[in-house]
């Protein structure tokens, strides 16, 4: 009897937990079962904060229109990021000659060009839109689970050979505090459990639907599944999706032992 009475509390536990984290995520019983998956084979944002600090070498080449090439570094807790451009043509104070180092600590950012403060007021808004994507590309599959994830199961699609579970991804603008989300529809691979491809909005440069979209090719590093290899797309007249560029994170470190305090710019 007592057995039973244990089981019979321990399955309401279990059921409490369960929708708990429903309630909290928004999410339906079909897309949360695909993120444990998920989290069960890349270990979850534990896992990947247990390394503390990550540094890695990043080129995000838009073909005929440049590069951007940097040496990245972050720190988990607290999500504070550096980062030093030897080639800006696009993003980083483009037309400009020098090394470029972006800083965003503590919520404040700031950027110098070969060591002079610059104060202007777009190119601080792109430090700060920078140093908070750049962070989420690299943590993006450990970070589904974030508060504010709302999740709804879309079917599936047959893409190539695999049929991929689909599943829409909005935030909650009462707790992300942004005026703008991105909008994901993520492609959930049925044999690895991982993300292979998604679609995705960018209110902030104008594109409100999810329209572009991201197909990854992962590397594991010390026991973490890292993106390395990302390719956009985008839409074309016809229907079709044409490549506007290639974002690769290589030469990965974690455990660097980064300070916040190392990431000041004087």
């Amino acid at each position: 009897m007592k057995s039973q009475i244990k089981n019979t509390y321990a399955s309401m536990l279990l059921a409490l937990v369960i929708t708990f984290s429903i309630h909290a995520q928004n999410t339906d019983a079909k897309s949360a079962a695909l993120l444990e998956a998920l989290v069960a084979e890349n270990g979850g944002y534990q896992a990947l904060a247990a390394k503390k600090d990550v540094q890695f070498h990043y080129v995000y080449d838009n073909f005929d229109k440049g590069k951007d090439v940097s040496t990245e570094r972050h720190i988990f807790h607290g999500e504070h990021s550096w980062a030093s451009y030897e080639q800006h043509d696009l993003n980083v104070l483009p037309g400009t000659k020098g090394t470029a180092i972006q800083s965003y600590v503590d919520n404040k950012p700031a950027l110098t060009i070969d060591g002079k403060a610059i104060t202007d007021e777009k190119a601080i808004g792109g430090t700060v839109f920078l140093r908070k994507v750049n962070f989420y590309w690299f943590t993006m599959m450990y970070k589904l689970k974030d508060p504010g994830t709302n999740y709804k199961y879309l079917g599936t699609e047959k893409v190539g050979d695999i049929t991929y579970d689909k599943v829409s991804l909005i935030y909650d603008a009462d707790i992300t505090k942004k005026e703008k989300n991105d909008e994901y529809i993520l492609y959930f691979n049925p044999d690895t459990h991982l993300v292979d491809q998604f679609y995705f909005s960018l209110p902030d440069w104008g594109i409100e639907k999810p329209i572009l979209k991201m197909t990854l090719i992962y590397e594991k590093v010390d026991g973490i599944l890292v993106p390395a290899v990302r390719k956009g797309f985008m839409p074309n007249e016809t229907g079709g999706y044409v490549p506007i560029g290639v974002y690769t994170f290589s030469d990965i470190t974690f455990n660097n032992g980064f300070k916040k305090e190392d990431f000041l710019l004087n």
